[in-house]
């Protein structure tokens, strides 16, 4: 790609929202994403439920230059959705059995294979595997950005590395951040916040210790010297308003 990819993972699992399991999905891409010097876009946490799946997949896959990680639903039992949906949203309903997965699966379990988890290599039509270091069931993607793995993290943790470090070893375009902790509220930096906020990313995060008000602020770009000119200009703003402050993010 040669655009910058915004980054969604799609965690499925009605479990998950009525408590009996945790996650840790998205603690994990999040780290690994990091690590390459990117972030997530979005993050979905969704019950099992076909409709509202289709949905999440159409409205992601509306955003050109979407990357998508989904876990969850690729098994074979009754309530294991994500491949059939996942063939409506992105190769219109289109499905056959892949021949490396059949033999994955048939190397794997032997004569129970059949009927059931054969089922599992029944997969949107074009899809690529990825490797499950547990079971050798693979999960699967498309299009080199959409990526299929299993609810289990010993199984979808290595998929998310091997499809990082296939397509997204490291964001080429690196962003520069500089931090200041300033002690007042958020009001005092809001006009020169919009003075900037069309040239770097700003963001301000307000803290309440006592009686007294903190912020602090973030300034984030891809133009180094940018990112430091519109620092200086904080700081030069902050100190003819006689407002202290520190560099950095004061605990």
């Amino acid at each position: 790609m040669n655009n910058q990819p915004n980054f969604y993972s799609v965690i499925i699992g009605t479990e998950l929202l009525n408590g009996r399991r945790k996650d840790a999905h998205f603690a994990f891409l999040n780290s690994e994403l990091l690590k390459r010097g990117y972030e997530q876009k979005a993050s979905f946490v969704i019950k099992d439920d076909p409709i509202f799946m289709e949905d999440v997949f159409n409205l992601i896959q509306q955003d050109p230059h979407s990357v998508m990680f989904c876990f969850g639903g690729i098994g074979a039992t009754p309530d294991d959705f994500t491949r059939k949906v996942a063939a409506k949203a992105f190769t219109h309903g289109k499905m056959h059995y892949n021949e490396v997965a059949k033999e994955l699966i048939i190397n794997q379990f032997g004569e129970e294979t059949f009927p059931h988890r054969i089922e599992m290599s029944n997969l949107p039509i074009g899809a690529k595997l990825l490797d499950n270091v547990v079971n050798n069931v693979p999960g699967f993607y498309l299009e080199d950005r959409f990526f299929f793995t299993p609810g289990f993290p010993s199984m979808s943790q290595a998929m998310v590395l091997q499809a990082l470090n296939c397509y997204f070893k490291e964001n080429v375009c690196k962003k520069y951040r500089k931090t200041m902790t300033i002690y007042t509220g958020e009001n005092a930096i809001i006009p020169l916040m919009k003075t900037y906020s069309n040239e770097v990313e700003i963001s301000s995060l307000p803290r309440i210790k006592g009686e007294k008000r903190e912020t602090v602020l973030s300034i984030v770009g891809e133009d180094e010297a940018l990112v430091k000119r519109v620092y200086v200009a904080f700081e030069e703003f902050l100190k003819n308003e006689n407002i202290v402050f520190l560099e950095g993010e004061i605990a």
